[in-house]
């Protein structure tokens, strides 16, 4: 079957009162693929400072995001002409318009991240050449280029969110929900990697604050995703995406050999340094999941207690325990990649050991402060979830 010439596989259709509406849909996969090219060259990125350190821009990594930046902004901007003077009147009022332009929402949003990454290149190689090496994630061009990924993986969940809703034939409805699952996926990967210094090391698991950072940004996203999802379980699937990413850029990169070329060198890094082994967003992201089916008048609220706790709860548990056999010797081995750290960090006793325990005053660890310290996790995961359900509520009503 074809549509206007073109096979009904290569256009995302639905009707309205017009009449049938189209849209091709392979700026959407060009948005996908360009959204995995960004954060596979992110975690590469760092594992090329934490191994060889800053040399130049034109490094491999950064031209990987680049291109995906430039891919994700070309498809984008010929789907806004393609719209603008191509499509029908009927396709132009289910879009977005922007200065005289027509396009759907999500294309804009991939457009003006596009254009922020690209800004981003020449303040970043100022940075540095200015202030010398950088190894902290969070620093001003960093989060600038993080906020331009960023955008382009929220464009990315709007055109395969539009294109689901949209979506009136069960196949076509199954194939963007996956989609949709796939850019959620993503977009989890990119805020894990952003937390990376708060929410990531195992050192961190037995803190109040690791949980608190988690509990905040986490089921923004997972309750966002349930809410939305057309698939069965949509936040689950977009968690085992984020963690089939990571897992595979960990034991990629300890394949490739690698060396340190910027001093202070304190660590005999003969291998590329692998990202962290991914949280365990599985096991709270399926509560998640079960838990945001249940709808009714006035039940957000309580949905939004229970499943933030609930999160919190299940994390803590996973985490917890995962922590102790990642800083075990058991975990200092390739499927696990524990125990590797980046050539400028000075060796210690300290890479062993917790961080931030909270502790009382005669120096012991502290229960009650612990406790304390879990509550307001749970609190601050039952806001964060509170408005995940609004923000999921919208999307499943996103059309454009």
């Amino acid at each position: 079957m074809t549509f206007a010439g073109t096979p009904v596989d290569a256009l995302d259709e639905y009707h309205d009162e017009a009449g049938p509406v189209s849209t091709p849909s392979w700026p959407l996969y060009a948005v996908l693929f360009s959204s995995a090219c960004i954060v596979v060259g992110l975690l590469w990125d760092i594992s090329w400072h934490s191994t060889v350190g800053r040399d130049t821009f034109w490094t491999l990594p950064h031209l990987l995001e680049q291109l995906g930046a430039i891919v994700a902004g070309v498809s984008c901007g010929w789907l806004v002409l393609h719209t603008t003077f191509e499509a029908t009147s009927a396709r132009r009022a289910a879009a977005v318009r922007f200065w005289g332009f027509y396009g759907p929402l999500g294309a804009w949003v991939t457009i003006w991240g596009t254009l922020v990454m690209i800004a981003s290149a020449p303040f970043d190689d100022w940075w540095h050449n200015a202030y010398g090496l950088d190894v902290k994630i969070v620093s001003p061009p960093h989060m600038v280029l993080a906020l331009g990924m960023i955008a382009i993986e929220v464009g990315a969940i709007l055109m395969a969110l539009a294109a689901q809703n949209r979506a009136t034939v069960a196949e076509a409805v199954h194939r963007m929900g996956w989609a949709y699952a796939i850019a959620g996926g993503i977009l989890l990967t990119m805020v894990a990697t952003v937390l990376t210094e708060y929410a990531s090391r195992p050192n961190e698991m037995h803190s109040p604050l690791f949980y608190q950072v988690a509990g905040g940004a986490f089921p923004l996203f997972l309750v966002a995703f349930a809410r939305s999802g057309r698939l069965r379980y949509p936040a689950t699937t977009a968690a085992v995406i984020y963690m089939a990413i990571v897992l595979a850029m960990m034991w990629t990169l300890q394949l490739f050999p690698g060396q340190p070329l910027l001093a202070p060198i304190y660590r005999p890094v003969t291998h590329m340094v692998p990202p962290h082994f991914p949280l365990l967003l599985v096991v709270p992201a399926l509560a998640v999941d079960l838990m945001a089916r249940r709808r009714g008048r006035g039940y957000d609220w309580l949905l939004a207690g229970i499943t933030g706790v609930a999160f919190v709860g299940l994390l803590l548990v996973v985490q917890w325990f995962t922590a102790e056999f990642l800083l075990s010797p058991a975990a200092r081995n390739f499927f696990f990649g524990a125990d590797q750290w980046p050539y400028f960090v000075e060796p210690g006793d300290w890479q062993y050991r917790y961080w931030n325990v909270p502790k009382d005053a005669a120096g012991h660890p502290s229960t009650t402060a612990l406790v304390s310290g879990l509550g307001i996790a749970a609190l601050i995961a039952v806001a964060s979830t509170r408005i995940g359900i609004w923000w999921g509520n919208g999307m499943s009503r996103v059309m454009r």
